[in-house]
């Protein structure tokens, strides 16, 4: 009994069933080269075309670059102390009236010390800007004081009011006693510097010899003796002529004093400065 034939696939494996076949390689097949490439992905197709080489990216400019980096530093500051200048209200809104009170005497302190110390800079500044004035008034302050020094050790030449006496002694009998003590007398009413004969008067000044072969500091006189001397002309004239005085003592030798007062004496002779043997500044 025969029927129509199934006219569908049949299944694999199944009696019957014409499959096709696969070719068979012959001994004359080459395969072909493969395709250079990265594979392909699941669902890519085909790798494109090769297109025009890509252009090179430009550089940026250093010295854009180092404005940008400013700018933002400084944006960064202002946003920093913008907040903390908010933190800093907020926080003061709610401090106590004590705390309020307290920070504002901490920074009224604050600003008197930065005005002090700014006064202080402003001293300071000015007294640099007159260093050159400073140094000249120095110097003359300087001079001035080397020459008052030199005047009364004897080692510069002065002039000014005072008087000049006359010791003569026709018979040599004034002897040492009587011109130390016109000396000292001299001195006493307020002489600033004088001379006996061309003999600078100085602080270690010594008197010597005999009556009639008197000596100052080494130095021979010869009478008469005069004696030259800057002070107060009144002064030293009633302190020669004062009761057992000089004026006493030169009479009774047989001698005579003359004095004469001026305004204007000139003590011209000078003396060599006396290096000191022992003493030194002290500290």
């Amino acid at each position: 009994m025969s029927g129509p034939l199934p006219t569908g696939p049949q299944p694999a494996g199944e009696p019957g069933a014409d499959l096709p076949s696969a070719p068979v390689p012959t001994a004359d097949a080459v395969p072909a080269p493969p395709v250079e490439g990265p594979p392909a992905g699941p669902g890519e197709g085909p790798a494109p075309a090769p297109g025009p080489p890509a252009r090179p990216r430009r550089r940026r400019d250093p010295l854009a670059a180092s404005l940008i980096g400013v700018l933002t530093l400084l944006l960064g500051f202002a946003f920093a102390v913008q907040v903390r200048s908010t933190d800093t209200d907020q926080q003061l809104a709610g401090a106590r009236e004590e705390d309020l009170v307290r920070i504002l005497d901490d920074v009224t302190a604050q600003e008197d010390r930065l005005r002090q110390e700014i006064a202080d800079q402003r001293v300071a500044l000015d007294s640099l800007g007159d260093s050159d004035t400073v140094a000249a008034a120095a110097l003359q302050e300087a001079q001035e004081r080397a020459e008052t020094l030199g005047i009364l050790n004897g080692t510069v030449a002065a002039r000014g009011p005072g008087l000049e006496l006359t010791i003569r002694d026709p018979l040599g009998r004034v002897d040492v006693e009587v011109l130390l003590n016109a000396v000292q007398e001299l001195r006493g009413a307020g002489a600033e510097t004088m001379q006996i004969d061309g003999v600078r008067i100085g602080v270690s000044s010594a008197v010597t010899g005999t009556a009639g072969q008197l000596a100052v500091d080494g130095q021979p006189l010869e009478a008469p003796y005069t004696v030259r001397v800057i002070g107060s002309p009144q002064d030293m004239a009633t302190a020669l002529n004062i009761p057992g005085g000089v004026a006493t003592r030169v009479s009774t030798a047989e001698g005579s004093l003359d004095v004469v007062q001026s305004t204007d004496v000139v003590v011209d002779a000078l003396r060599p400065l006396d290096e000191p043997q022992y003493a030194e500044p002290a500290d």
